[in-house]
């Protein structure tokens, strides 16, 4: 657990620094569970990030860009009622809990001052964010409701008084002395990283590791004060705020973590910028997940489907392909004419066609005369002759079906929200899934698909397209003939134009990372990237949408990096 109570006290200093006697200006709510305050503050603007998500719980200041919805939330609508305009007066860790509040002092409708106090309680799946009536100890709503029947010790409407979540009784940590550690821990028991965590309010696993690696020899002795010294740091916001890259999954803290395993870390010189890189694409991706799991199950089957067809298509083919024995058939028979007669069940003659000269067994229709059996045969040859044409053209039909379809599902890897939306309208448009029907149907205005920008080191524009829509608008109709356009070579991914006619060595090298990483092959080191001028880029008549032939083009080899596309992205 990497947001414990001592990385919950870190965050509380820095937001306190930064929002003190801050104005809310605007409060938006774009997902559920996310909310985000405008706030000025020192003369400067930012934008505070609260989010009870069940799995990406959190709370810091962000540089993220989020799409809003057209018509806000209850909750958001109740919030901006209550809280813009109001002036942040305190925001205070509970005790060493992962709480924090935040009083906001406002006016209501009558001119009046009033408290509000709103409780971001980062708890794993039971996080939650709560306006409560200071004065009163009144919930006012939350982002999450709670009746008595699913949680007896305290209920969360609206109304009702706002109870803490149920206390530990843990020892605060920086109330403690040598002579208390000693007195909490038992030295003969073992296992004192578990120790720590059972005793000590707010200490994750991660740090209770962190003190024992430290300590060396764990005795009496070196863990009271290795935990002290520790702890003291964080008192004194001696912090490190660091990501930490393990073999299958990354962590983050506020402290160097020397026992991990892995040596590769990134510091960061604040915690929400940490935070910021940390959960970057990930709560996203859960949100696509839950949202687009429908349509990716489709686009799957569709895609299997066709791949079926393919196995069948060639077994058929190798059928037709058989289809010169036909035509030797009708010749042997043709040139036996004299010696059959109607009635006989088969027809013994001499393969003049093969070398060997062998005699074969042709079977006769005895309903039929010797010349119609003949032609019978010469009727079959033609027909699977025919028939070879067609499921070979159901080949390549089908085949393109399935590149499309892998496009789609490498679009749906990397998309947002909205792109999802833009990749359902693609495949109502083109007639694989039924359009919706609205009870009320207007006019739909036609929405320019939403690209995005990133800048590279020189400050040149670089915009990517993250599904087809966008990846046709891009290359067809908003660049430049002389924009250079950028694509993984023979690998699903975006297109991706850099708007300058001479971009940099650099530049390139940006660009190219940037297809890359929104391709099939982001996860994968040296991945080939075509790149070329727009003018050199054309859609066949008929083909799908976002699909495009180039000629002209240079290749470059690049490794995705993650930490480059963050830090190049711009909207």
């Amino acid at each position: 657990m990497s947001f414990d109570g001592l990385f919950t006290y870190a965050v509380t200093k820095e937001l306190k620094e930064a929002l003190i006697n801050g104005k809310v200006t605007k409060i938006h709510q774009p997902y559920k569970y996310d909310l985000i305050f405008q706030v000025r503050a020192g003369g400067k603007n930012h934008r505070l990030f609260l989010s009870a998500h069940p799995s990406y719980a959190r709370i810091h200041l962000t540089n993220e860009s989020y799409e809003n919805p057209s018509e806000p939330p209850m909750f958001c609508m109740l919030l901006r009622k209550h809280l813009e305009g109001g002036v942040i007066e305190n925001i205070e860790q509970l005790e060493m809990e992962r709480i924090i509040m935040i009083d906001i002092k406002s006016r209501n409708e009558l001119g009046d001052l009033t408290e509000k106090r709103i409780m971001v309680e980062i708890m794993g799946r039971h996080s939650n964010i709560v306006l409560i009536d200071k004065e009163r100890n009144m919930i006012l709503d939350s982002v999450k409701h709670i009746s008595p029947a699913v949680n007896r010790h305290r209920t969360v409407l609206p109304g009702n008084e706002y109870v803490l979540p149920p206390s530990q009784g843990k020892l605060n940590p920086f109330n403690a002395d040598e002579e208390t550690v000693l007195k909490k821990l038992d030295f003969n028991s073992g296992k004192i990283d578990s120790q720590i965590v059972q005793q000590f309010a707010g200490i994750s696993p991660l740090f209770a590791k962190e003190v024992i690696y430290r300590a060396g020899l764990v005795n009496r002795t070196t863990v009271p004060k290795v935990f002290l010294s520790m702890v003291e740091e964080l008192r004194n916001h001696q912090i490190q705020p660091q990501i930490f890259y393990q073999l299958n999954r990354e962590l983050f803290y506020i402290i160097d973590l020397s026992h991990l395993e892995s040596n590769e870390s990134k510091l960061f010189p604040t915690i929400s910028e940490l935070l910021d890189r940390y959960y970057y694409g990930k709560a996203e991706r859960d949100r696509v997940k839950q949202q687009g799991n429908d349509l990716e199950r489709f686009i799957v089957n569709e895609k299997k489907k066709n791949e079926n067809k393919i196995k069948k298509l060639q077994t058929t083919l190798y059928q037709a392909e058989k289809a010169n024995q036909f035509r030797v058939y009708g010749e042997l028979l043709t040139a036996n004419l004299y010696a059959l007669k109607k009635g006989d069940k088969t027809a013994e003659v001499i393969n003049y066609y093969d070398e060997n000269s062998p005699t074969i067994t042709i079977p006769l229709d005895v309903q039929k005369t010797p010349s119609e059996n003949a032609q019978k045969y010469f009727s079959k040859y033609q027909k699977a002759k025919n028939s070879v044409e067609v499921v070979q053209e159901q080949i390549k039909i089908a085949r393109n079906e399935i590149e499309y379809f892998e496009r789609l599902i490498q679009q749906i890897e990397s998309a947002s929200p909205k792109d999802l939306e833009e990749i359902r309208e693609e495949l109502m448009e083109g007639g694989y899934v039924k359009q919706r029907q609205s009870r009320n149907p207007k006019k739909k205005k036609s929405l320019k698909p939403s690209l995005e920008l990133y800048l590279s080191s020189d400050g040149t524009e670089i915009l990517v397209g993250k599904n087809n829509k966008q990846n046709e608008y891009l290359t067809n109709k908003l660049a430049a003939r002389d924009d250079i356009w950028f694509h993984t070579k023979d690998i699903p991914g975006s297109h991706v134009v850099i708007r300058s006619k001479y971009p940099t060595d650099e530049t390139i090298l940006e660009a190219a990372n940037l297809a890359a990483y929104f391709s099939k092959a982001k996860n994968s080191s040296s991945v080939p990237v075509d790149y070329t001028a727009i003018r050199y880029v054309k859609k066949p008549s008929g083909a799908k949408p976002g699909y495009v032939i180039y000629e002209n083009q240079q290749t470059v080899y690049v490794t995705p990096d993650e930490d480059l596309v963050f830090r190049l992205r711009k909207g």
